[in-house]
């Protein structure tokens, strides 16, 4: 469980297997539904990471929540300002903006209770818990508002509509 804001639990070997694998068959399109594969250029070595996450569409806004913590892909976002997400050979640039910890409560609730199948073992609380559990945890989990900046690319919103 991450301890603080700036902690991280390292996934296992079989975490990280299993997410290489799962990111292939997001960005080729076998794999649909929620999930995303989250491109973002390293802070030291320039390359292009990538993983699969699950967006939160929330009040008209998408949010990426970290749920392991202050992870490598967290501290490359933020060094570079701007992520893609990519599924079925389709990707979108997104500016982020981190969330302060007063302002993640409501995010958090929301990811919990939509995605517990796959992140609920990263919370203290269960789904369904009242905002307010989330008021003491939110420094350790790092949430990102997306914000489109290709509108008018060729690139199709990558949406729940659209799919």
């Amino acid at each position: 469980m991450p301890g603080n804001g700036r902690s991280y639990l390292r996934p296992n070997t079989a975490d990280h297997i299993l997410s290489r694998m799962l990111a292939f068959l997001v960005w080729i399109g076998l794999v649909r539904g929620h999930f995303f594969v989250l491109e973002v250029r390293g802070r030291r070595s320039g390359k292009t990471i990538s993983l699969p996450v699950d967006p939160l569409d929330l009040g008209g806004r998408r949010y990426l929540v970290c749920a392991r913590g202050d992870s490598n892909w967290v501290r490359n976002a933020r060094v570079a300002g701007q992520i893609v997400l990519a599924r079925a050979l389709r990707r979108r640039r997104y500016a982020v903006r981190e969330l302060p910890a007063n302002l993640r409560p409501p995010v958090l609730k929301a990811y919990l209770d939509r995605f517990a199948s796959e992140v609920q073992r990263f919370f203290p609380v269960p789904r369904g818990s009242a905002v307010e559990a989330f008021d003491d945890l939110a420094a350790r989990y790092p949430v990102f508002e997306l914000q489109p900046l290709d509108e008018t690319s060729n690139s199709a919103r990558l949406s729940p509509s659209n799919e």
